[in-house]
């Protein structure tokens, strides 16, 4: 026996599910009734109740959620001015630019494109971000003559003019607050919160829409906001079994504050868009189950989770199997993933067969 201290060794206790080290314990070979572990380069005699081979492969950090697939967020349309309601489109129908969205006192309400929502009336002087929004949803819609910037011009107001015409509106040149729903594209309509003849106020719910494009929306504690990386892709598992691969297109961190006996709670809300929509026609709601990718490691050197010892004076090392002889040899960890564990050190390599328990 060579008079060099002995490395003592423990084995380290691994979570099931996705792999992370918990809690590595620092004991004797001997409590352990594990084989004496002697330090790094020196050889033992001991051989292990079992072996596994270090391999190089690529590791993927994957995690699997249950999602719904529907429509996306709800949102409802408020009237702005008081007034009668004279028409509404079905349930279910979608609604695209420059169209009524639903009618008031017989004229109507019409949808326009853009993120600020409308807050005041426009008119020649009136400059900002919300004027710029309106120009250039006139433009698209083919009306011309004026310059698209923040400036409501004459100009503005005679491309006005000729929209209200078009509308079968009387020709002010000014848009009344309450004449436009801005939304960020076509919409469905969702639900109806009034009826036809019936009066409102501002203020009244006339009816509820979402997007047109089916989403998957999946729900995830704040511990997993890693797998949360918005243009990441995913896969999602439909209800038939087939898979659709998917991009994340938005991630938003909720909270809920407490109400009643409900605590307050926070959480991930994540939005993924199926690559494919032919994939998920036909299907305007259900439960699928996404798979995330949190990391991945392409060609590294890999040996189970269970492989690991936690060393007395810090880290962690293997078990090397050479014949009937052992030694063990300290490594650097990486990544975790499916009951293995990303190494690396001057004194490990492909194809070595390291020590297992019992």
């Amino acid at each position: 026996m060579t008079g060099r201290r002995r490395r003592r060794t423990g084995r380290v206790v691994a979570a099931a599910g996705a792999v992370v080290v918990a809690g590595a314990v620092v004991a004797t070979g001997l409590g352990l009734g594990l084989p004496g572990g002697e330090a790094s380069g020196e050889a033992g005699s001991d051989l292990p109740p079992a072996t596994a081979e270090v391999t190089r492969q690529t590791l993927v950090d994957t995690q699997v959620e249950s999602g719904e697939l529907g429509y996306g967020a709800t949102i409802s349309a408020a009237a702005r001015a008081a007034g009668t309601v004279t028409g509404l489109p079905a349930t279910g129908a979608s609604v695209k630019r420059g169209q009524a969205l639903y009618r008031l006192d017989n004229a109507p309400v019409v949808l326009l494109y853009g993120s600020l929502p409308a807050y005041r009336a426009l008119a020649v002087d009136t400059e900002g971000a919300d004027v710029t929004q309106l120009e250039k949803n006139l433009n698209a819609l083919g009306y011309d003559g004026f310059t698209v910037d923040d400036e409501y011009t004459s100009a503005t107001a005679e491309a006005v003019k000729e929209w209200q015409e078009d509308l079968g509106l009387p020709e002010t040149g000014t848009v009344e607050l309450g004449r436009v729903v801005f939304a960020s594209g076509e919409v469905r309509v969702d639900s109806q919160g009034a009826e036809v003849g019936e009066p409102v106020q501002p203020g009244t719910a006339v009816l509820s829409y979402t997007a047109t494009a089916r989403v998957v929306s999946v729900e995830l504690e704040v511990a997993d906001q890693r797998l949360a990386r918005k243009d990441a892709a995913v896969s999602v598992t439909l209800p038939d079994g087939k898979e659709a691969p998917g991009k994340i297109t938005k991630t938003e961190l909720v909270i809920k504050p407490a109400e009643g006996q409900d605590p307050a709670s926070t959480t991930v809300e994540v939005t993924i868009a199926v690559d494919d929509p032919k994939a998920v026609a036909g299907l305007d709601q259900a439960t699928v189950d996404v798979t995330f990718t949190a990391s991945e490691r392409e060609n590294v050197l890999t040996v189970p989770v269970a492989a690991l010892l936690a060393l007395a004076e810090g880290g962690y090392g293997v078990q090397v199997v050479e014949g009937t002889a052992t030694r063990i040899v300290a490594v650097e960890t990486g990544m975790f993933a499916t009951g293995r564990v990303e190494v690396s050190g001057d004194g490990i390599a492909e194809g070595m067969t390291v020590g297992m328990p019992s």
